[in-house]
């Protein structure tokens, strides 16, 4: 397989260059940017297999360089890489389109692990039955496609990780907590009602113009994937 390539943005050049170090010696190639707008261009103009990214950059902070890449590629992976660690943080980045999140300061084997979680799918070894189905309605793991009674339907990368979670656990009722630590790694804040309002998102666009409901609440319990 060709080497895989990163684009690396952040603003700290020492860091920056410790990273890139370490992940050429993992074998990957990596390109960096060392602002928001330079990382823009950089992402324009070539082909990368994964984004790392900090948030607080110049000329385009994080999360607004997040949304214009999944504004272009709804597939490619992006890790954040920040000082900013509460759960409010951590929930603009994925709702900006991000996939992971780690918390500086961190260990390089994490991060390590972290990007090869990314790209398993783009290496070659792995299962390639990447496809999961429930009544209707099938998503691809790999394209990153889903489809309901054959009509493609476009989602978040945080919404298809959610229903991939869903599908993935269809039959059981799971409960909130089990949703923010599984698809959003954090621990679950009875104050914010994210998981209902994403939970409303996939419900309105997989389920709103079908007659068969695929997702049900389950009062005072959580939520489960299942044909009625």
């Amino acid at each position: 397989m060709d080497e895989l390539k990163i684009l690396l943005v952040e603003d700290e050049k020492k860091i920056a260059s410790a990273l890139k170090q370490g992940l050429e010696e993992q074998g990957y190639f990596v390109q960096e940017a060392f602002d928001g707008a330079m990382g823009e261009k950089l992402f324009l103009n070539n082909s990368y297999d994964l984004v790392i990214l900090d948030i607080n950059l110049p000329e385009i902070n994080g999360y607004t360089l997040s949304r214009i890449i999944r504004q272009r590629n709804e597939s490619i992976p992006i890790l954040m890489l920040t000082a900013l660690g509460t759960v409010d943080d951590k929930l603009e980045g994925f709702d900006a389109g991000a996939d992971d999140y780690l918390v500086k300061p961190f260990e390089f084997k994490e991060l390590l692990a972290r990007i090869k979680t990314l790209l398993k799918r783009l290496v070659k070894g792995f299962p390639s039955a990447n496809i999961l189905r429930i009544s209707d309605l099938e998503i691809n793991l790999d394209s990153k496609e889903v489809l309901r009674a054959g009509n493609k339907i476009t989602l978040t990368a945080k919404e298809f990780q959610l229903l991939e979670f869903l599908i993935r656990n269809k039959g059981r009722v799971l409960s909130r907590a089990d949703i923010a630590n599984q698809v959003w790694d954090i621990g679950f804040d009875t104050g914010t009602n994210v998981i209902d309002v994403y939970i409303n998102f996939l419900r309105k666009k997989i389920d709103k113009d079908y007659s068969a409901k695929l997702i049900h609440t389950q009062i005072g319990m959580g939520y489960i994937m299942k044909e009625e």
